[in-house]
């Protein structure tokens, strides 16, 4: 699903690879990094939820999310209640994270069990969250992240009023520091286990979407939008 509603998504302008970083050299299985631009893109513009890691106390978190992307910039919305979303307001130069986003694709069944392995495609984003202020950054942000999840439904949908902003925050984390890896093909078997009669091969996985279910108070005469025809 490609989402193309947010304005300046490709963040053109821009190299064509992202300078690999300390923290974005894989230690393992290296041959499968890369920090090629469009594909870091098409990695996080085909989903909605993302996994954002930070320390709270001392100790690890981690939180899904729903995310947006707007050209160079990756933003996660939540209360103004919530500890990360605070803890960003409060840090300088803002709250140090991590952002991850994965696609698996196939199962890869081998022979033994140590081989077995999965398809993917994964995104890891280092950097410092900071609180975004500007009314307008915020707006363009909050349709952003509704239009990740379902392209063009911010147009088709009452924008939060006063009430509900005040109780939103904002974070941005821009991608500077960026990766992706990717595993594909099958399974990579031991020469002395090709002869076992064990069932070998991928399992591809797809995603997909059921028929819109209405809710009970909806205006009968309202039929199902073009955007969601198109998913």
């Amino acid at each position: 699903m490609q989402h193309t509603a947010t304005p300046d998504r490709t963040g053109s302008g821009t190299a064509a690879s992202y300078v690999p970083t300390d923290r974005t050299v894989p230690t393992r299985a290296k041959q499968r990094a890369s920090y090629d631009r469009e594909l870091v893109h098409s990695i996080l513009d085909e989903t909605y939820l993302c996994h954002l890691g930070f320390l709270r106390d001392g100790a690890p978190v981690v939180l899904p999310t729903l995310y947006g992307r707007i050209g160079e910039r990756l933003y996660v919305h939540g209360s103004t209640g919530s500890r990360p979303l605070r803890s960003a307001k409060s840090a300088d130069p803002g709250l140090p994270v991590c952002l991850t986003v994965t696609h698996v694709d196939a199962l890869v069944l081998a022979r033994s069990a140590f081989h077995h392995s999965i398809n993917y495609r994964s995104v890891v984003v280092h950097g410092n969250a900071v609180t975004v202020t500007d009314p307008e950054e915020r707006r363009l942000a909050l349709d952003a992240i509704v239009d990740q999840v379902v392209p063009g439904r911010s147009r088709d949908s009452r924008p939060a009023d006063a009430k509900e902003l005040a109780a939103t925050a904002v974070i941005r984390l821009d991608l500077d520091e960026v990766s992706a890896k990717v595993r594909t093909g099958g399974p990579n078997d031991e020469p002395e286990d090709l002869g076992l009669p064990h069932w070998t091969g991928i399992v591809p996985l797809t995603r997909g979407y059921a028929e819109p279910v209405p809710a009970d108070d909806l205006d009968p005469a309202i039929g199902i939008p073009d955007y969601l025809s198109a998913l």
